[in-house]
């Protein structure tokens, strides 16, 4: 699935687990709750460690009909045959990555404000935005936006003629999805609080039942 796979990633999981087995196991269960939009996020394993899952996962999401992005790692990226990339403020520079990956490949980009959209938009397919409220699922975090921020950013953005999609993440919880959506976000990202439940597809149905009920 390529960058035609952006029509319809209204939810994005993004994983949590430090090791294969148990990023496996949690992709597993997020793919039968419906999620079709995957992130393999392994902050603090070594770039062998992410290879490794990553072509694990990337089958993974291949039965399922899933987009696979990899976070940070464009090398990985290219050589597994992901459907793209997540580039955080201090990894490489989206159009850097673009230059090595072409236009086959979803490149999405971490923003905070409508300045840091404004400056990547060019060169992204999508844009996550956060923190919606604190999380500690990240380090180093930056100022939460609430709903607030999302409308403002949003019409700073639009009013632009910015149509890059943005996905808001941070500390979203079932019960916050319709309002962040109201508020100008297109998708919606989810690390802990799906992976942390108890019922891991369970939880995944759920926000994507949320989601729908937008439309």
């Amino acid at each position: 699935m390529e960058r035609e796979a952006l029509s319809h990633f209204g939810l994005q999981y993004i994983t949590n687990g430090a090791d294969t087995e148990s990023v496996v196991c949690e992709v597993g269960h997020v793919l039968r709750g419906g999620c079709r939009w995957v992130q393999l996020r392994m902050k603090e394993a070594t770039e062998e460690e992410v290879r490794e899952t990553a072509r694990t996962v990337k089958q993974m999401c291949d039965e399922a009909g899933a987009t696979f992005i990899v976070d940070d790692h464009v090398g990985v990226c290219k050589e597994v045959g992901a459907s793209g990339v997540h580039l955080g403020k201090n990894d490489m520079a989206p159009a850097e990555a673009r230059k090595i990956l072409g236009d086959k490949y979803i490149i999405g980009g971490t923003c905070n404000t409508a300045a840091d959209i404004i400056a990547i938009a060019d060169a992204v397919d999508y844009v996550g935005v956060g923190p919606y409220r604190f999380t500690t699922t990240k380090k180093n975090l930056a100022p939460t936006l609430g709903l607030e921020g999302y409308r403002e950013i949003a019409w700073e953005v639009r009013s632009r003629g910015i149509n890059t999609p943005i996905v808001a993440i941070g500390g979203i919880r079932r019960e916050d999805v319709r309002e962040i959506l109201q508020a100008g976000a297109n998708g919606i990202a989810v690390s802990g609080a799906i992976g942390k439940a108890e019922d891991v597809a369970e939880a995944t149905a759920e926000f994507i039942s949320e989601i729908e009920r937008r439309e």
